[in-house]
């Protein structure tokens, strides 16, 4: 199975792979925007394994954030280990 996480641009360095660092949530990454060069500070991008594979519109970003916070506030640590 593949995860692929919404995050929002931060700030975007000119660099070969178009690096821009993206917050999940807080938590900040670096991440290519190499594939998505119509990206912009402030876009919010669906990332896997350390690229942006497209853009999402703020709405649906916070739907699935929300969704995701749900999901981990109703899991036990059981859930989790197995």
């Amino acid at each position: 199975m593949c995860l692929a996480v919404p995050g929002q641009i931060l700030s975007i360095q000119d660099d070969t792979l178009r690096t821009a660092t993206v917050s999940f949530g807080g938590v900040t990454k670096s991440v290519s925007l190499a594939l998505v060069p119509e990206a912009e500070v402030g876009d919010y991008v669906i990332v896997h394994v350390g690229f942006a594979i497209s853009k999402l519109d703020e709405e649906a970003a916070c739907r699935t954030l929300q969704t995701y916070a749900e999901l981990a506030a109703s899991s036990s640590p059981e859930d989790v280990d197995g």
